[in-house]
């Protein structure tokens, strides 16, 4: 691999690692990538996941040091979200090559916005206020939350902090349940990929060095209070690559 791929690649995992970790999105940098290095569009779908499981697996690391544990929130809806994920990765991954790049092209132009630009979440409800889901609800919500993380992955975060800061979690804590739901999905969708052949492992973990790199840092800004010069850095990238994913240039 050139030297200049690695750059690119473990630069923008770190960042997809940050982004990800304090809000999510950061797959909308990281797929472009590999397809602009010469990964056909699934194989740059399956690929991405490799990364995306080191930086969960180092942010939840992170989180639990800076003591905030994500499992004990995450266990009522792994079960839905499992479910979802297998069933997602199986379909898209039959989708040809160009038809999920031009999806993924139009997904990131739809998810840029609310995933990079920044989202103000209502603050968490008091103790009094609280009124916990029915259970089929959470199924619902949880296991649809699962199919598309599964399936794309990218921006999978959005809808995660939305459904948690609605249960009555604060930010912080949304964000390191959101972690480790994510790493459970990951688990679950990666080995479909592997299957069909659609993960190139050698780059995939040139790709994961970075990515667990930004998850370290990003669970530490997190609990700090986020990085938004970051996200906005991100989003004007992300508008370029998507003009690649739809093969402007």
């Amino acid at each position: 691999m050139p030297w200049e791929h690695i750059a690119l690649l473990v630069g923008g995992g770190l960042a997809a690692g940050v982004v990800n970790t304090v809000a999510g999105g950061g797959s909308l940098l990281t797929v472009p990538l590999l397809h602009l290095v010469g990964l056909p569009g699934q194989l740059a779908n399956g690929s991405n996941r490799v990364g995306v499981l080191v930086q969960c697996a180092t942010a939840a690391l992170r989180f639990h040091r800076e003591g905030v544990p994500g499992l004990a929130g995450a266990l009522p809806v792994l079960a839905p979200v499992c479910v979802g994920a297998a069933l997602g990765a199986w379909s898209i991954s039959a989708l040809p090559d160009r038809e999920f790049e031009r999806l993924f092209g139009v997904l990131m132009l739809v998810l840029a916005i609310p995933a990079l630009a920044g989202v103000r979440w209502p603050r968490a409800a008091g103790r009094a206020e609280r009124r916990p889901w029915s259970t089929p609800l959470q199924v619902l919500v949880f296991g649809a939350i699962g199919v598309y993380g599964g399936a794309v992955q990218a921006g999978v975060g959005l809808p995660l902090i939305a459904a948690l800061s609605a249960s009555g979690m604060d930010l912080v804590r949304a964000n390191s349940v959101k972690v480790v739901i994510n790493l459970v999905l990951v688990l679950a969708a990666l080995p479909i990929f592997a299957v069909r052949g659609l993960v190139r492992w050698d780059t995939a973990l040139v790709l994961a060095l970075g990515y667990g790199l930004g998850g370290l840092l990003g669970a530490r800004l997190a609990v700090a209070g986020g990085a938004p010069w970051l996200r906005g850095a991100a989003l004007l990238a992300v508008v370029a690559l998507a003009a690649h994913m739809l093969g402007v240039y």
